[in-house]
């Protein structure tokens, strides 16, 4: 009865260690994963007209002209933006 009963404790002991065995590789595999994107992003890209380079819309900076919008990567850009467009 004794037997039966220590027996019962130890395969309970032994089920419940290898439950935590694998729920904590588990725990870390889930850890080391990249994290996702954020769902604020739009991952609209946006073309700058000065250096004709791709970058997000959330990143650029914007500049109205005219009634239309522009994109810049970088104030030098929109800078010469502006400066093409008072020249001409």
């Amino acid at each position: 009865m004794i037997v039966g009963i220590l027996k019962i404790i130890i395969y309970a002991f032994f089920a419940y260690s290898a439950y935590m065995f694998f729920r904590f590789f588990r725990a870390l595999n889930k850890a080391s994963k990249p994290p996702r994107a954020s769902k604020g992003t739009s991952g609209i890209m946006v073309k700058d007209d000065i250096c004709n380079t791709y970058l997000p819309k959330e990143n650029a900076i914007k500049e109205v002209y005219e009634g239309k919008e522009y994109y810049f990567c970088s104030s030098e850009c929109r800078q010469k933006f502006l400066e093409q467009k008072k020249s001409q």
